[in-house]
Order: C-alpha cells, then structure tokens, then sequence
C-alpha cells in the first residue's frame, strides 16, 4: 500500500515502511517498523489482548466474542497501514489460529480485512523465527531460546550457527492456565508431564543461557526489575542469574499475584498467566541446568524481518548500526564520527591499551553516538547524550555496555567528575568499564577541540610514541589549534591514562 504521507526517510532508502500484524493467541498486536535494516526502527507499536486461544483447548473453536473483537482491531490496523503508506505487510498466526476448526474461516476474514495473504506458522516454524528474532537482538548469543505465547511454548537451541529444529509444546499461558484449571499445582504437573521427553541440550559451561520471549515472560521480568529497584527499566537484555529466577518463579506462583509485592506493575489482564509463566519458567531453568536467565523484547516479528535481510545485512553488528544511524540522524559531522573511530584505534595501538573484541566494538559505537546531544544547551548535553543512550532501544547490547557507553559520552560533554554521573548508572558497569569509559571521555574531548567535532582534521593529528612519551603532531600547517584549553585536556587525558603527552608543532 502507498500514501502521499510516507515518512522521509522511506522514500530516501526506497524501503519505505513495512507493517508486521502479529495474531496470536492472546495478542493482537500491530508494528510499523521505518524500514528494512539491521536494527529496524519501530514507527508504531499497538496491541489488544482479544484472548483468541482462550477455550481453543477445551472446544476446539476460536471464541465468537474473541474473533469479534480481534476483526474490529483489525479493520482499526488497516486504517493505520494505509495512513502511514506501508510498502510491505506480513501477517503470520499462530497456536490458537492454527489449531482451531474455525481457524481457516478467521484467516479468510483476516485477509478480506488487511488485503494480505496471512502467514499460519507451525510450532517448527514459530521456534525458528523466535530464535531468529533473538539472534537479530543479540551479538552472537549462544543457549536456549523459549518463546511462551498463550497458547503454546516453543524451545530452540541457538549457537554461532544460528536456529537449530525446533519444539513446540501446548503450554501456552491461556491453554496451560484453562489445562489446570487456574490450579498452579495442576499447572505444575502439566508442565513436568509435557516437557518429561524433551531432549534437553548439553550447553557447555557459559553457554547455559536462556532467552526468555513473548508478553508474560518480559511481564514477569518487569516484576522482578520493579521489585528490585534495578536503575534502568529496559527488558531488553534484563539478565538475572538462574538460581535468583528459579527463586523469585517459585515465590510469585501464586493465583492472580495476590500479595505479591508491586503486582501493580503488570497489567489485570497479565496477572492471572505471570504464576502460570512462573511455573514454565522454573521448569525450563532447572531441567536446562542454566546459569543465567536473560529477557528478549525481540521474538518472531523481528524474526521475520530479519530473514528478509540480505546475509551482508544480517552479519552486521547491531549496536555499531544503530549507532550510525544516531549519528547521522543527530550528530553535527557523521564523517568525523568515523574520523575518530579510525584515531581512536591508533591512539589506543599507540598506547598498547589491550582490549576484547566487544570493548573494541563499544568504543567504535561510542565514537559514532559522540556528538549527538550537540543541538541541546551546552550545559545538559551530557545529560541529555546519557539519557538518550541509556534508554534507546539498542539491540545487542548488555546493560554493563549500554551504562558504559553512555558513561563515555556524558564524560565527552560534562568531564571526567566522579561525582557528576548519576550513582545508578556507575552502579551497573564494573570497574574495568568504568576507567576504560573515562580513558575514552578524555580522548573524545581532546579530539573535539582539535577539530571542532568536525570532519577533515583529525587524520592529519600525528599520534605516536617516543621515549615512553606520548607525541601528538600538529606539525606546521595545525600549529595555530594549540592553545591553553586544549592543553589542559591533553593534561586531563594523560592523567587518566598516566602517561606523559607532549604536543609537537604546536606553540
């Protein structure tokens, strides 16, 4: 579908948006993602809990009042399709649709409806793109990804080579809770009894991960971040040990949340599957032998999309992308972003600062995410470039990381003050993070004097080592940038990376 108000940025990369409609069976839910890419921004974001699966296991049938309601969401999604000019739409079903008798006559209205064939994934199928959905989420994550909708569960193992086969299992929230008659025992049961002949995979240690996908699981997250204070309310990548997850399913198992400290934060229509989850859950940590529980916020939407990606797109890392993509959205000079990733690699070289590959990668995103809170009071660009990153909807990125780039870019507009950086976000990142962040907030800040975060000045910047110096050449042409504020930041990087700095060229 087109529109005369497609957004900007569709008709400059010609992918225009793209339209996800995701039936399932407790969700309708409708993304409107800006374009295809390794990290695709969402537009728009709606669902409706219609409870399709609700009655499925017990009658076979898709309830009247829950297609009613569905269908009228639909024709509301598809008002919303044309307005924003969407260029593609998939609609995939799944358990309830699926496995309902009238689940053909549901679809053949769903495609009167939306003008789109509609995409009925099997429990293989639905398993394979939630493992996709987290390995589009993730920087090459390795374990086990659950996917728990309301009407079916489906576990996958995923390594380096991506999704392996999948399985489905009928615990569902919604047909696992109308299974055990809202009992949490008779869910427990259920559960033991279903999974009993799963042929649990042997990760080897420090791949014993389990992604946790789908509404009740990232609701019973929320819980657990709400009830524990943690500093950033971003469910993506939430990670928990095992032991402390299987503890915390066992202590909220009980009907309704009823006494549960902050149930408030999980909506009334959640409430009632979170225990049932919480007992799904506590199954999947034990049989698996996992050591840490981490929540995705991607699932079988993103999945999809990223299927659709060419396989140079798809090997992309996605923290480094959405960061260029900040970059050239906010930044005053993308060039020069790229500029200092390259100085950076040099000066770090030069100074034989050891680094793995992922604190390489976050230095390169750093270097790209540098300038964008330049357009705010210079007072609060600081503030504002931390609130940006700490809450932006990275992908691929762990909470340590997401503090420390942040951290990085608060320290290239504020300085290097302790004091200055808010305690709840020093108190995610270790303290390996936190000097590499200030080593790189002082290089940031020597190099935004030098060029004015400006392209084209950087690469002529000599950076070597000379008697245990560290030389910076300005040489002829440079020698009227030197001066008395840029010198004090050349003495505030030597301090943290205590090594004695000298400018050559320059006054």
């Amino acid at each position: 579908m087109s529109s005369n108000q497609q957004p900007a940025r569709g008709r400059l990369n010609g992918t225009g948006p793209i339209a996800v409609v995701d039936i399932g069976s407790n969700s309708v839910r409708l993304v409107i993602y800006e374009r295809k890419a390794r990290t695709p921004t969402m537009l728009f974001n709606e669902k409706l809990l219609a409870g399709l699966g609700r009655g499925v296991a017990a009658t076979g049938q898709l309830a009247d009042g829950s297609v009613k309601v569905a269908l009228a969401e639909l024709v509301r999604f598809r008002a919303l399709i044309e307005h924003t000019g969407c260029q593609e739409i998939y609609i995939v079903a799944t358990a309830a649709t699926r496995d309902a008798e009238n689940g053909p006559d549901f679809v053949e209205d769903v495609e009167a409806i939306l003008g789109a064939p509609v995409r009925i994934l099997d429990g293989n199928e639905e398993a394979y793109f939630s493992a996709l959905g987290v390995t589009a989420g993730f920087w090459q994550p390795r374990g086990l990804v659950g996917d728990m909708g309301g009407g079916s569960l489906e576990l996958v193992e995923i390594d380096g080579n991506g999704p392996g086969v999948g399985m489905t299992f009928p615990l569902g929230g919604l047909r696992l809770s109308e299974m055990a008659g809202g009992s949490i025992a008779a869910a427990r049961d259920i559960t033991e009894n279903a999974l009993k002949d799963f042929n649990w995979p042997e990760l080897p240690p420090g791949e014993r991960t389990f992604y946790a996908v789908g509404g009740t699981w990232r609701s019973l997250g929320r819980l657990h971040l709400m009830q524990n204070k943690y500093p950033l309310h971003v469910m993506h990548n939430y990670e928990i040990s095992a032991e402390e997850a299987i503890a915390f399913c066992r202590k909220i198992a009980v009907p309704d949340l009823q006494g549960i400290e902050r149930a408030e934060v999980v909506s009334k229509q959640r409430r009632p599957l979170v225990p049932i989850g919480a007992v799904v859950l506590e199954r999947v940590l034990s049989a698996m032998k996992a050591e840490r529980l981490i929540f995705s916020a991607t699932g079988v939407r993103e999945g999809l999309l990223h299927a659709q990606l060419p396989q140079d797109m798809q090997a992309q890392d996605p923290v480094i992308e959405a960061a260029r993509e900040l970059c050239e959205l906010r930044a005053r000079s993308p060039q020069h972003a790229e500029e200092l990733i390259n100085w950076s690699d040099t000066l770090f070289k030069v100074l034989s600062i050891e680094e793995t590959a992922n604190e390489m990668r976050l230095r390169h995103a750093a270097c790209l995410l540098s300038d964008i809170g330049w357009r705010a009071h210079p007072d609060y660009r600081g503030e504002q470039s931390l609130n940006i990153i700490s809450n932006a909807s990275f992908v691929g990125l762990d909470h340590a990381s997401r503090a420390y780039l942040a951290a990085a870019v608060f320290y290239r507009h504020q300085g290097l003050r302790e004091g200055a950086l808010s305690s709840l976000i020093r108190e995610l990142f270790t303290d390996r993070l936190r000097i590499r962040g200030k080593v790189l907030g002082a290089t940031l800040r020597v190099a935004s004097l030098l060029s004015a975060s400006m392209s084209g000045m950087l690469p002529k910047v000599g950076i070597y080592e000379e008697d245990d110096t560290l030389i910076l050449d300005l040489g002829s042409d440079l020698a009227d940038l030197d001066g008395e504020r840029l010198r004090k930041r050349i003495a505030q990087l030597s301090k943290v990376i205590e090594v004695p700095i000298t400018v050559r060229g320059g006054i």
